[in-house]
């Protein structure tokens, strides 16, 4: 079974976490929500989330990272140490990492890890972000990067993640099954 990490901040975009994860348990992948501090996190729109753990406690072989947008979440994981930590081990080890709306360039870009890469984001939002490629695509999958635009793309966003870490046939049956086919 595949392992998926979500990362919530206080100020993430609620429909940007909720949707992937939600989309990501339907195909079986298991998921560990992991908030940056404590074991809570609140929404951009006020909205507190239960998490499954804090993310100093996440074990070791996870598949995936996925950082949800909003603000001021994307620039409290960009702030976090950690978090630059464990995106250098998904990096260096090819495993699969995640970000919707201001995540793509204010966390990843900000580190320095679109660097020759194609990715996508909230826009205006790729004005920082220099040295990799920008494009208007809902979702943009490089090598074991995917990034997606925001709130209205979450859907898209998800089943992506759904098809690289559960396959086609997987994503194929939870699209279906919530009506985004």
């Amino acid at each position: 079974m595949k392992t998926a990490v979500i990362v919530l901040a206080d100020g993430f975009e609620e429909v940007e976490a909720v949707t992937p994860i939600d989309l990501l348990r339907r195909a079986g992948v298991q998921v560990t929500v992991a908030a940056l501090v404590g074991t809570q996190a609140r929404g951009r729109s006020g909205i507190s989330v239960a998490c499954d753990l804090s993310l100093d406690q996440v074990p070791a072989g996870w598949d995936a990272l996925i950082l949800p947008g909003g603000m001021p979440g994307a620039k409290n994981l960009a702030a976090s140490r950690l978090v630059k930590s464990l995106l250098e081990k998904a990096f260096g080890e090819h495993r699969w990492v995640g970000a919707i709306c201001a995540a793509p360039a204010v966390v990843l870009g900000s580190q320095g890890f679109l660097s020759g890469r194609a990715f996508t984001g909230y826009p205006g939002t790729e004005a920082s972000v220099s040295g990799a490629r920008f494009s208007m695509e809902p979702v943009v999958v490089d090598g074991n990067l995917v990034t997606s635009r925001g709130v209205g793309t979450a859907g898209a966003f998800g089943l992506k993640l759904v098809e690289v870490l559960a396959g086609t046939e997987a994503a194929t049956r939870v699209a279906a099954e919530v009506l985004l086919a």
